[in-house]
């Protein structure tokens, strides 16, 4: 098995210890990799530090930054199809779906590279003895923890703009699939950045990132995962009052009016729920219908969903397995407990006799108040509810503790932008599930997090205001 390393001070290093990686679509070892310790996260942290203090990254002009970021970019698009393939293997997705998360990557590092040197400031009037303007600073060190389901795009998504801004970064990778993201690590490598900028650590979440995020020298946490997870870094965090951007879980809802498109909303059900095998903080995990189309639009999803492959990702299928067996046996507990409260299996609902973390694409008729219609499954499985009215059908939507992303199928304007504007999410999709991309803003409301990633937004999570105020000295000022 090939043996992959950590990232530290700009030197690639083994450990004492190492953990295993699985491939889930054979459930068989795969690759092994470097175990951080504590001492490396300390020696990754004082790597980042010198870089702030010395000002090798924000004291240099932003158009040099923008150099090293379109090199970057460059060069990861030259390791798509070797990164690809790792990260197909390590995560079980699709090949294709794999090397899209590097060509995703790469058009993070050329979009901010070209907002580098637009981080411009304003000058605020207070009369003619002052002059008073503001800059627009990176906090320095930003801690970064990235999850399994998409490390090498979500890694990119926070990187870019973080280094855009003038910040040093130690980057924390997800034990389950943490090898592609070395390899974007090598092609950025390639770009120029200072010694010590860029620093990545694969080691255990309750004692590497529990300690990078007590650290004495964070400035910043980036965190996307779960929202138990999450909550533990913010409690960690709190004495140091640390700045954080917070990408959490989701439930997130479509709602089918009753002049839906049907193949259109059939082909974003398809994507929203079972691309990646449905383990997409996004997802549209609940299928709002309105009454007079239930059952058309009901026995359309059942249909498609039982048509859709399943196998490993090199062989392109509809379903792909779920990253772990631990993750496979949580999405099967999840739908056993649906049963147990009542709730209608249409299709799917087993683990199909194959050799990796497989659950078959499922479909459950359930009420607004069961566990599955409540709480993120982060698996191929889409749980429909018929509606009567918009407004209760904006009240189901919004009728959780999250608030990411929520959606919207009709065919009169006024009316689903009047249902979008009163859904509760960082964004409302209308007549296609993962509409938007890099350029458009993304968080949650609720439990679903704070602060926003991609678009123009997100590179302001990443500088501090400083306001420089001056009193001119006038004739007669001592």
């Amino acid at each position: 098995m090939t043996h992959y390393l950590n990232y530290i001070d700009g030197e690639w290093c083994d450990s004492e210890h190492s953990l295993t990686v699985m491939n889930p679509g054979t459930a068989e070892a795969y690759a092994t990799i470097a175990e951080a310790t504590i001492a490396d996260a300390d020696r990754a942290m004082a790597a980042a530090r010198r870089v702030v203090n010395q000002g090798l990254l924000s004291d240099v002009r932003p158009a040099v930054r923008t150099e090293w970021m379109l090199k970057a970019a460059a060069a990861i698009r030259e390791m798509v199809d070797e990164g690809g393939l790792v990260a197909c293997r390590e995560n079980g997705k699709s090949l294709q779906d794999a090397k899209d998360e590097f060509l995703e990557s790469a058009r993070y590092f050329e979009y901010y590279a070209g907002m580098a040197d637009k981080l411009e400031g304003t000058s605020i009037p207070l009369g003619k003895d002052y002059v008073d303007f503001t800059q627009y600073v990176p906090f320095g060190v930003s801690v970064q923890i990235v999850p399994w389901n998409f490390p090498v795009s979500i890694c990119a998504r926070s990187l870019a703009p973080a280094l855009a801004a003038g910040n040093a970064v130690v980057i924390k990778s997800p034990e389950i699939s943490p090898l592609a993201m070395t390899l974007l690590i090598q092609a950025i490598e390639k770009a120029g950045f200072p010694k010590g900028t860029i620093n990545l650590l694969c080691g255990k979440g309750s004692v590497v990132g529990s300690h990078l995020v007590q650290h004495q020298e964070v400035d910043q946490i980036v965190f996307t995962g779960s929202v138990p997870t999450g909550q533990r870094i913010l409690q960690d965090s709190a004495q140091r009052a640390t700045p954080s951007v917070m990408e959490l879980g989701g439930k997130s809802a479509a709602i089918a009016l009753k002049d839906a498109n049907l193949e259109t909303l059939l082909k974003s059900v398809q994507v929203g729920i079972f691309f990646n095998a449905g383990q997409v903080c996004s997802a549209m995990s609940r299928l709002l219908i309105q009454k007079d189309r239930y059952e058309e639009v009901k026995a359309a999803v059942v249909e498609m969903a039982k048509s859709l492959t399943i196998g490993q990702g090199e062989s392109q299928p509809d379903i792909t397995p779920l990253v772990s067996a631990d993750q496979q046996a949580r999405v099967l507990e999840m739908i056993e407990q649906a049963k147990a409260d009542g709730a209608n299996i249409l299709t799917g609902g087993y683990a199909p006799d194959l050799s990796g973390y497989f659950v078959a694409p499922t479909v459950i008729e359930a009420t607004p108040d069961m566990r599955i219609a409540q709480e993120e499954v982060f698996g191929p499985v889409l749980v429909i509810t018929p509606f009567e009215t918009d407004q209760e059908a904006i009240e189901i939507a919004n009728g959780t503790d999250f608030g990411l992303v929520a959606g919207v199928f009709g065919g009169k304007l006024n009316q689903t932008l009047r249902v979008a504007q009163q859904l509760r999410g960082g964004q409302v999709f209308i007549n296609e599930w993962f509409a938007g991309g890099i350029e458009t803003p993304f968080g949650g409301v609720g439990l679903s997090g704070f602060g926003r990633e991609k678009g123009q937004e997100a590179i302001y999570s990443y500088v501090q205001t400083r306001n420089i105020a001056i009193r001119l000295q006038q004739d007669g000022d001592v």
